[in-house]
């Protein structure tokens, strides 16, 4: 069951899939996006928060657009709304606890870099790009 009126996110899931991110509604896209992983995979956990909009989706795009090396497939899930696909997508991030937002790199199905929400919150913007970009740089 969604927490938020589809109305009111729809604009928020917007923001990442004009970037290119693919939305996933299910845990069977989940487990389709992230199981039989060759290359790599940035996820990323968007939700309502300010920090979400103010950093986390600033953030990965600004960080896409200037990378040299990008992931091979971009996906998101939206906390608070895709129940399942969301705690899939947590099953797969374990043993980091949930968190939202959040941004994780796959490389050949195996986690190879987190962000955590108080990564995102308690950093600067251009500390978060710098971040995902030196991911980029090492496994993509």
């Amino acid at each position: 069951m969604a927490m938020y009126p589809e109305y009111m996110v729809a604009p928020i899931r917007q923001d990442l899939t004009d970037a290119g991110f693919e939305q996933l509604m299910s845990p069977e896209e989940v487990d389709a996006a992230l199981i039989p992983a060759q290359g790599t995979v940035l996820v990323a956990v968007n939700s309502v928060c300010g920090c979400a909009a103010a950093k986390a989706r600033p953030a990965l795009k600004m960080a896409l657009s200037s990378s040299d090396k990008k992931p091979a497939k971009l996906v998101t899930v939206f906390a608070g709304m895709e129940t399942e696909a969301v705690a899939k997508v947590r099953e797969h991030l374990l043993p980091y606890p949930p968190s939202s937002p959040s941004i994780a790199l796959f490389k050949d199905g195996e986690l190879v870099h987190m962000i955590e929400r108080y990564h995102i919150e308690g950093n600067d913007l251009m500390r978060i790009v710098d971040n995902l970009q030196g991911a980029f740089a090492e496994y993509c």
